[in-house]
């Protein structure tokens, strides 16, 4: 319904072209490093971070997999050059901040939010170093050996919401910073802005929704195997790695499995179109498969949750 809401106001011209963008900068720099900052206040507990790291194995061990199944795919059904590196990365790289953060509050409540944390901060900088390196050696302006080098930018491998959990270590670690520092007015405050998340994020969902098109939506057949992947393997891999480490008696809190397979399920990174842009890939390809995960992760949610329940 809060998608709804952002869809149909775009509709009747509300704001203009720099109001998404707008919303965009207010919830990636301001909003969600507070409501990360608060949840980490409020949920983590030192003794966690060993659990934290048995599933910063699993999401490493299931995006790296989720590749190698990637690229068997595109070798398998001759995807061709501007294509290859757009499916892979679609395929393993998550929305988790638009759509991720909310739908796991949502779900789970914001007790979740340090397992979503965990996917968060893997999937982040699998994207900006493997998943860029990836699309950019596809560039088909380029000789396959030549490639381009690609330039990490720190400011994509520690974005603003990524700090919201660095700055939140020392309060959590040091009593005396969280007794003296987050006094009641600054931690309400957080807590307020923090709350803008939810709603600010569904609504732009809306709004990018109704910009993009529904009906501009073409299910050619890479297409399709690119939501196969992302929306059946990759959350698939994941459930199957936790298995894995269950039957060897690794133990991993129920609502951290459910997060890490949900998680894996979230529609593409909204920046794909973006990186094909800049490394000449098929653009209108990457934009078919931003909107239809959008889309469909409404469908495949549900269903993923039915059947965890089972």
């Amino acid at each position: 319904m809060m998608i709804a809401v952002g869809y149909f106001t775009q509709g009747l011209n509300w704001f203009d072209d720099n109001f998404s963008g707008s919303i965009s900068k207010l919830i990636m720099k301001v909003a969600l490093p507070a409501s990360i900052f608060m949840a980490m206040m409020k949920f983590f507990k030192p003794d966690q971070l060993a659990k934290l790291s048995t599933g910063l194995i699993y999401t490493i061990i299931s995006i790296l997999v989720g590749y190698l199944v990637s690229w068997l795919e595109i070798k398998a059904f001759k995807v061709p050059r501007g294509r290859r590196g757009l499916m892979m990365t679609a395929i393993n790289g998550a929305n988790t901040v638009f759509i991720g953060m909310p739908l796991n509050v949502a779900l789970f409540g914001e007790i979740s939010v340090p397992y979503l944390l965990v996917y968060y901060i893997v999937n982040t900088v699998i994207i900006w170093t493997l998943g860029v390196w990836i699309i950019a050696a596809d560039d088909p302006t380029t000789n396959q050996k030549d490639g381009k080098k690609v330039k990490f930018d720190l400011n994509h491998l520690i974005p603003a919401p990524l700090w919201g959990f660095i700055v939140a270590l020392p309060f959590v670690y040091i009593p005396w910073l969280k007794t003296h520092l987050l006094v009641n007015f600054v931690s309400m405050t957080l807590t307020d802005v923090g709350g803008l998340v939810t709603p600010l994020s569904l609504i732009y969902i809306g709004i990018m929704l109704k910009k993009f098109g529904i009906s501009s939506i073409k299910f050619d057949f890479h297409l399709i195997l690119t939501l196969i992947g992302r929306f059946i393997i990759s959350p698939i891999i994941m459930a199957v790695i936790i298995f894995a480490g269950l039957k060897f008696g690794v133990q991993m809190n129920g609502m951290f499995q459910k997060t890490l397979i949900i998680q894996a399920a979230t529609p593409s990174l909204a920046v794909l179109p973006i990186l094909a842009s800049n490394y000449h890939g098929d653009v209108k390809f990457a934009t078919n498969v931003v909107v239809a995960t959008s889309v469909l992760f409404i469908v495949v949610v549900p269903v993923i949750m039915v059947l965890q329940s089972i």
